[in-house]
């Protein structure tokens, strides 16, 4: 196995190196949010506003566990978009060192 790591060193790297790179900046490009994408979850927020609105009763129970339920939900959603912006960053960079490794001539005695 090592001798099969060692011949091939080269190609497994640039391989392993193309893969996480890709993957890194396909993970960026599906994670951005895009305008219109937010634009119509602006606009459902504001229809479900409105119709809350008009539906009434007093509800001040309510108010208070979705408020708070709202900010756990919040803070989640923050959390899980930092942790994919680390692991996309961490993935771009192992990948360009991979791939930076593999072009690197190696001097021979």
């Amino acid at each position: 196995m090592k001798e099969l790591f060692l011949t091939h060193k080269t190609l497994i790297f640039r391989t392993v190196g193309s893969i996480m790179l890709l993957v890194g900046f396909v993970t960026y490009f599906w994670v951005t949010p895009k305008e219109g994408l937010s634009q119509n979850e602006i606009a459902a927020a504001n229809v479900a506003r409105m119709e809350a609105r008009t539906a009434g009763g007093s509800g001040s129970s309510k108010k208070k566990t979705g408020s708070s339920s709202s900010k756990i939900l919040e803070e989640l959603k923050n959390t899980q978009k930092k942790q994919v912006q680390y692991l996309m960053i961490i993935t771009i960079i192992l990948g360009s060192g991979f791939l930076g490794y593999s072009f690197i001539k190696k001097k021979e005695d």
